[in-house]
């Protein structure tokens, strides 16, 4: 395939001017993080990109259409619709369209304090980082955003609200990252747990009900919530007592059994133990 020079029907293409970069990268409203560029290729036919020193920014792929690749060292990722690929900077790469299928993407290169760490919260470990979208919408709506603001101006005030957005954007991608895919034992197991507020379960119970051994559920638990399954379980269970203790007037001992707990006190113990305050206490406060 040879690079194609020209633009794509239809694009959207954004260039901020790197002294208003530089400027920004100085601003404490903006200096850990700034979009230096952002834009729409719809069906990007022969669209290729070759850079063998890589780029000061990060680069950020958001795939909704079509399919292409990108390849980074011994990397080569198949991208496909709902495919978001994360590039850290100075990473020799290179990436290109299907020629049958050219992609549609959106896009946006990023620098900063923090951008170094991006990769790493996505789990990428130095690597370029493939993240499958959940919220395919959500993440599409958030670049057009990004795209039109740098389109109404590119001021310190334009600059810092693109800011803004792009943290939403890297929030919802590492979110995503963390959260199992649907269908999967993980998933499957979340799903259980968030159904059965109102009762106990034991970890071999559940790891035999999606097919895992319990060590290797617990370990799934800790990579996904950054506590096992007990804990996860809990967390689930005093956030059931929490609403009912905000929206209703339930004495004590009818929430505690409502989350699966047979005597008050140890409930109340519990609720203590993670909240702080007793659910009395709790219920006192002033909220909102």
């Amino acid at each position: 395939m040879v690079a194609r020079r020209d633009g794509f029907e239809n694009q959207r293409l954004c260039v901020v001017p790197r002294p208003l970069v530089e400027a920004a990268l100085h601003s404490p409203l903006t200096r850990r993080l700034v979009v230096t560029d952002a834009g729409y290729f719809p069906k990007a036919k022969d669209h290729l990109r070759n850079r063998p020193v890589g780029t000061p920014e990060m680069i950020l792929m958001l795939c909704i259409q079509g399919a292409g690749w990108v390849s980074a060292g011994d990397q080569r990722i198949d991208v496909t619709p709902s495919t978001c690929v994360v590039i850290p900077t100075h990473m020799a790469h290179e990436y290109g369209s299907s020629e049958r299928h050219p992609w549609t993407i959106w896009w946006c290169h990023l620098r900063g304090s923090e951008v170094r760490e991006v990769p790493d919260l996505l789990d990428a470990q130095g690597a370029v980082a493939k993240i499958v979208l959940r919220s395919l919408d959500r993440a599409t709506a958030l670049l057009d955003e990004i795209v039109s603001i740098l389109e109404r101006g590119q001021t310190p005030s334009h600059l810092t609200a693109a800011s803004g957005v792009a943290w939403h954007l890297l929030t919802q991608l590492i979110v995503d990252r963390a959260l199992p895919e649907n269908g999967t034992p993980l998933q499957r197991a979340i799903r259980y747990l968030e159904e059965r507020t109102d009762s106990t379960i034991a970890v071999p119970e559940l790891a035999a009900l999606v097919g895992l051994s319990s060590s290797h559920l617990s370990a799934l638990f800790r990579q996904a919530t950054g506590g096992g399954v007990t804990a996860y379980h809990l967390s689930l269970r005093m956030a059931r007592a929490r609403a009912l203790l905000d929206t209703t007037t339930m004495p004590i001992g009818e929430v505690a059994r409502a989350v699966g707990y047979h005597d008050p006190l140890y409930f109340s113990r519990q609720f203590h133990k993670l909240h702080g305050e007793t659910p009395t206490s709790y219920r006192a406060l002033h909220k909102g």
